[in-house]
């Protein structure tokens, strides 16, 4: 986390600011209330000693000094404890604040002992339940009203700009306010005490309609609070919810963004953490899936004599094709899911040769009728076995277009080809991709039965059979694309 000399002292003097005013709130709300009846005689009393007293003055504003000094001590620290004080300032600012009500209070008792020793007579202890009661107000108002604003706009803006990748749960020392510590003080500061602080002065007819306005006032206050923890659920739920619905379609790659200390936090980073592993082990279970397939290819490559470097060549020119063709906006409406699983299907589209002869497969010279029947044979074999090899996969797009690219590479735009005779567009998009490369990659190299033929008269012969052999539209950006494929097979035969 780096935090600029600006934020380092804007932000926490913020939420100083905000302290402060609740603070301001707590005392407002608790001049409403006065002693009941009983003890109006005691209280007038204390308030005598505390006027014929001045010094009584400037000890109370103690109250204020000593939050405001803790605040400030809170934030001047060595920097290894910088980055969770940060965090942690909703909690802290808050819980600091308050802390000013107990120093008035020990002030108070304090206090008590000079009256006295000056020889003030009054009931002590009516005096203090009553200043006991007020300050537990103030001090419930001043928390819940500083840490649920502090906390919104700690959560909404100052974190996810901090920290724009989450992940803050695991940070040593970080507090992490729990759901049951924010629905109880929420209940206790909006619900609870005020029926409380009724029953206490409900003796004092004045006070009964001081209290109905203030408890109206506080209900209010818990509304907009109730609404605010509506929030903070209600969005990383839905968060959450989302992130589980793409996890169930097996996308395991984006993360949730909750930048937050909270459950919803630590939640947050665990599910992230959970999906990363799961990530990483579905990767390596396909690349292991990968390296068995590309495994086979290359044994039923060594077998065929004709074909050396056949398989990588084929799988670049597709992958340099199908990069090209994210361009051409005639297919932009394909999807990058889709050229991926092409360029992963191109190494299997031979497999089937796995079950052709030896005699054949390795024959150097021309097939009989016979024997081209067998090799032709080879197309529909391997769509069975790339199905057999893939049958675990739950992945069915990249499955369909693996056999499809195994299963109807052969056929012709014409209807002339192999093994179904399928034309136009009945042939799979995939396959008439694979099409072009393998036959762009048999032109261009060297066979124990032809010399390599050279780029124009490869290009002049896929252009001479666009509409015949070849999606016209589609063979058409293959040779467009001709300068990335010359590249590329300079690379292989230069």
């Amino acid at each position: 986390m780096v935090i600029s000399a600006k934020k380092y002292k804007s932000i926490p003097s913020f939420y100083g600011i905000i302290v402060v005013l609740a603070n301001i709130c707590g005392i407002i709300i608790g001049n409403f209330f006065n002693s009941s009846e009983s003890y109006v005689n005691d209280i007038e009393q204390w308030l005598r000693f505390l006027d014929d007293n001045p010094f009584t003055t400037p000890i109370q504003y103690l109250t204020f000094v000593i939050p405001l000094l803790g605040c400030s001590s809170y934030i001047r620290v060595k920097s290894k404890k910088l980055e969770r004080r940060y965090i942690n300032l909703p909690i802290a600012f808050s819980a600091i604040g308050s802390s000013g009500w107990l120093v008035y209070l020990l002030i108070e008792l304090l206090l008590f002992i000079v009256a006295a020793i000056q020889g003030y007579s009054f009931n002590y202890m009516a005096v203090f339940v009553s200043s006991f009661m007020n300050i537990l107000l103030e001090a419930i108002v001043t928390f819940t009203l500083s840490y649920f604003i502090i906390s919104t706009i700690h959560k909404r803006f100052v974190l996810p700009d901090l920290y724009p990748d989450g992940n803050i749960s695991k940070i040593p020392g970080v507090r992490q306010p729990s759901i049951k510590f924010l629905f109880l003080i929420n209940y206790i500061s909006v619900t609870l005490f005020p029926i409380l602080m009724l029953l206490f002065y409900g003796s004092n007819t004045e006070n009964k309609s001081r209290g109905m306005i203030i408890l109206l006032a506080i209900m209010l206050i818990g509304i907009i609070i109730t609404f605010g923890l509506t929030i903070t659920f209600e969005k990383p739920l839905k968060q959450i919810k989302k992130r589980i619905e793409k996890i169930k379609e097996g996308d395991y790659s984006s993360h949730i963004n909750i930048v937050s200390n909270d459950d919803f936090g630590v939640l947050s980073d665990t599910m992230n953490e959970m999906t990363d592993s799961i990530q990483q082990k579905t990767q390596k279970i396909i690349e292991i899936q990968n390296s068995i397939i590309t495994g086979m290819a290359t044994m039923v490559e060594s077998r065929d004599n004709s074909t050396g470097g056949h398989i990588k060549r084929t799988s670049d020119c597709v992958r340099v094709f199908a990069e090209y063709l994210k361009t051409v906006p005639a297919y932009e409406n394909v999807s990058e899911k889709f050229f991926e699983n092409v360029i992963k299907a191109a190494p299997m589209h031979d497999l089937g040769k796995i079950a052709v002869d030896d005699a054949i497969l390795r024959k150097p010279g021309k097939f009989t009728d016979e024997e081209y029947e067998v090799m032709k044979s080879h197309s529909k074999e391997g769509a069975r076995i790339v199905s057999e090899v893939l049958s675990a996969s739950e992945d069915e797009d990249f499955k369909k277009i693996a056999v499809n690219v195994a299963h109807y590479h052969h056929e012709k735009w014409n209807g002339q080809g192999y093994p179904e005779k399928i034309a136009a567009e009945q042939i799979p998009f995939e396959a008439r991709i694979m099409a072009l490369a393998d036959v762009f990659d048999a032109l261009v190299s060297k066979r124990c039965y032809k010399d390599s033929f050279s780029y124009d008269k490869a290009f002049e012969i896929i252009q001479n059979d666009l509409g015949t052999h070849f999606d016209p539209a589609l063979g058409a950006e293959f040779i467009k694309c001709r300068e990335n494929l010359e590249k590329l097979y300079d690379g292989y035969l230069g």
